[in-house]
């Protein structure tokens, strides 16, 4: 966690939860899992390797017990007697909805409430962004599950990761991709724990709602770089490409033909208008406003 984040206050009136956190060693995961801690929430982890030094053990931690999205009859033992769950989507690949298919069934055999999942904003069946139709399809699992009698859920529909705007700047200060004068509304990571560690106390309020986050800005990449130069004293400059161009600048990296074309789409996506949309979820869930990417880059 930065100094920056602040805490998960307990939700008042609420009937205590056994909250479980899939995903506890990721960047997400583990921020929603200190947020817990500092409101005194009680919770469990699941991680593929528990004795790992990356496992967020907190105060508030009761259990941590070994979960693996690829072993679905260690699933459903693991997620018996969770009432609430965090179902942080899993790592990109091609298998991605399988995985998601296994945690759904191994926590509605395991008699899971409730799940907050980790979608993307605009996920929809025919997104821009590749991955976004991986989401859109896991939340049409989800309503299954519900209405076959399973579990209750949530969809968090994250914007893009203001934190990895600097990431895709490369060794020589460009910022390349078919993004044109398109428009991403990016949002902090710690934003979108304080978001997931709310809902997760008071799941009940947010049952059946699609929940979208995004920062309070949405930039050009252009004004990305000129921000990213400002505060770091780095020049940093937004190279435009076309798509033809974009498939051969990452053709060095030797990914999978559905990496590239995932990487690709998060520019064209922006391109498109499909992530300039800005709502006020973070501030109306927690009570303070998004980070700005300056915020963010003084942090």
């Amino acid at each position: 966690m930065t100094s920056s984040s602040q805490d998960a206050p307990a939700v008042p009136g609420t009937t205590p939860q056994t909250i479980g956190l899939l995903g506890s060693t990721g960047h997400l995961g583990s921020r929603v899992a200190h947020l817990l801690d500092r409101s005194g929430t009680p919770h469990m982890l699941f991680a593929r390797q528990p004795d790992s030094p990356k496992v967020p053990r907190t105060a508030s931690t009761t259990q941590v017990r070994p979960a693996d999205y690829t072993d679905p009859d260690g699933l459903r033992s693991a997620l018996t007697g969770i009432d609430t769950l965090l179902m942080v989507s899993a790592t990109e690949s091609p298998e991605r909805l399988q995985l998601h298919a296994a945690v759904i069934n191994a926590a509605a055999a395991a008699g899971v409430g409730h799940i907050v999942y980790t979608s993307f904003i605009g996920a929809a069946p025919d997104a821009t962004f590749t991955f976004a139709r991986d989401h859109y399809a896991t939340e049409q699992l989800l309503a299954a599950a519900r209405d076959a009698g399973g579990p209750d859920f949530t969809a968090l529909r994250n914007s893009f990761y203001l934190d990895v705007l600097p990431e895709f700047v490369g060794p020589d200060g460009a910022l390349r991709g078919p993004a044109g004068q398109g428009r991403v509304s990016a949002v902090a990571r710690d934003d979108v724990a304080a978001v997931a560690a709310r809902v997760l106390q008071d799941p009940g309020a947010f049952a059946g709602r699609i929940v979208e986050i995004t920062g309070r800005e949405a930039l050009t990449l252009e004004e990305v770089a000129a921000v990213i130069t400002e505060e770091s004293g780095r020049p940093v400059r937004y190279v435009e490409e076309t798509v033809q161009e974009a498939y051969a600048s990452r053709a060095h990296y030797g990914a999978p033909d559905w990496q590239v074309e995932a990487w690709v789409s998060t520019y064209t996506a922006i391109a498109a208008g499909e992530e300039s949309t800005i709502t006020n979820a973070v501030k109306e869930i927690t009570g303070r406003e998004p980070k700005t990417l300056r915020d963010l880059l003084r942090s």
